[in-house]
């Protein structure tokens, strides 16, 4: 995934915004003006860092939309890092006033970036010998999904697609409402071919049959076998051979994934990498 600097840059301002409004009168109201203060962010629950750069980040819009000057920020553990309770992730010095405005945003970001990314490691940890991509989905939180799918990615999964926009997916719903498989795959290339774009087009398919007349049909980059049976993957693996990219989708979780991944897939789709996810628990303490 392509992170846009600027897009994430106007997120952050965003929730600024959203916390801070017309000032933070608890800081206003308590902390000398030109204070020079220090913190630590402490890890208080073992699991996978993410969200660092974020935070470094973070402080820097705080800085330079409020008018402070710049923090220093000693990093002492990076993205991916497995940390354990009690570590220190970075110390902050430099205006109180600009640290407890950044405090809460640099939390509950790098709290929910390290639950995803943590769940991510421990997922694809589970199937890391066999040749299989475990891919997220769209079921993010909204205005969040672009922390959400850094997250899936510096746990060790796969980012699938970012949104609507960047890859045809024809779903149930699009098959249903085009008229069938046939008309709904005829309707993309056709699409694609006036428009000029270049674009993967992926179909679900919701039983075998549905998997052989995507076969006879044809024109597509990949075929999901939504909600099958691990008998019925192995049975569309073999039916498919190769011909096309193959994703399995449908209540993954760390229960299923093995069993699933060993019925031949390319990929497996999960959507509890980002809605199940537990925030990772973290501190910024003063010291």
């Amino acid at each position: 995934m392509e992170t846009d600097p600027h897009e994430l840059r106007n997120l952050l301002r965003l929730a600024l915004l959203e916390d801070i409004g017309d000032g933070d009168h608890s800081s206003l109201a308590s902390v000398p003006e030109n204070a020079t203060k220090r913190a630590k962010l402490l890890v208080k629950q073992d699991g996978v860092l993410a969200g660092v750069e974020v935070a470094q980040i973070i402080f820097d819009e705080t800085a330079k939309y409020y008018g402070y000057p710049l923090p220093k920020i000693d990093v002492l553990l990076f993205d991916g890092s497995v940390v354990s309770t009690g570590d220190i992730v970075f110390t902050v010095e430099g205006n109180a006033r600009l640290i407890l405005k950044a405090e809460r945003l640099v939390l509950n970001i790098m709290q929910r970036m390290s639950g995803i990314a943590t769940y991510a490691r421990q997922m694809s940890d589970l199937i890391k010998d066999l040749p299989v991509k475990l891919l997220d989905t769209r079921k993010t939180t909204p205005n969040f999904r672009l922390f959400e799918k850094m997250a899936v990615k510096i746990g060790g999964a796969v980012n699938h697609r970012m949104g609507l926009y960047d890859m045809i997916m024809l779903k149930d719903n699009h098959v249903d409402y085009a008229g069938g498989i046939e008309a709904a795959i005829t309707g993309a290339n056709k699409y694609l071919k006036e428009t000029g774009r270049k674009m993967k087009i992926e179909i679900e398919t919701r039983n075998l049959a549905e998997v052989d007349e995507v076969l006879r049909v044809g024109q597509v980059d990949i075929i999901m076998l939504d909600n099958f049976s691990l008998d019925n993957l192995r049975e569309a693996v073999k039916r498919i051979g190769g011909r096309y990219e193959t994703e399995a989708s449908g209540n993954i979780t760390e229960k299923t994934l093995r069993a699933v991944a060993e019925t031949g897939v390319d990929g497996i789709s999960s959507g509890a990498l980002t809605h199940q996810a537990r925030s990772l628990d973290l501190s910024l303490k003063a010291f």
